[in-house]
């Protein structure tokens, strides 16, 4: 069980909790419970790297911990 931040910059950060065999379309179901967001509307990246929702936290080697930008399509 890991814990990612996710900060959008604008005032919502969310703490997830999730698992790293969890894809991003997992963990963006969990940020849109606990931000109030449409799913497929949460775009996250790191840097300029964007996450695409087919593959799991640990092929990006998302770890306990790590922050994540959250933006809004």
């Amino acid at each position: 069980m890991i814990e990612v931040v996710c900060n959008d910059r604008l005032g919502k950060k969310a703490r997830i909790k999730c698992n790293t065999d969890d894809t991003i379309r997992d963990l963006k179901k969990l940020i849109a419970a606990q931000t109030g967001t449409r799913w497929n509307k949460i775009v996250l990246k790191k840097w300029y790297t964007i996450f695409k929702d087919h593959m799991s936290l640990g092929d990006y080697e998302i770890h306990y911990g790590m922050n994540l930008e959250l933006y809004y399509q």
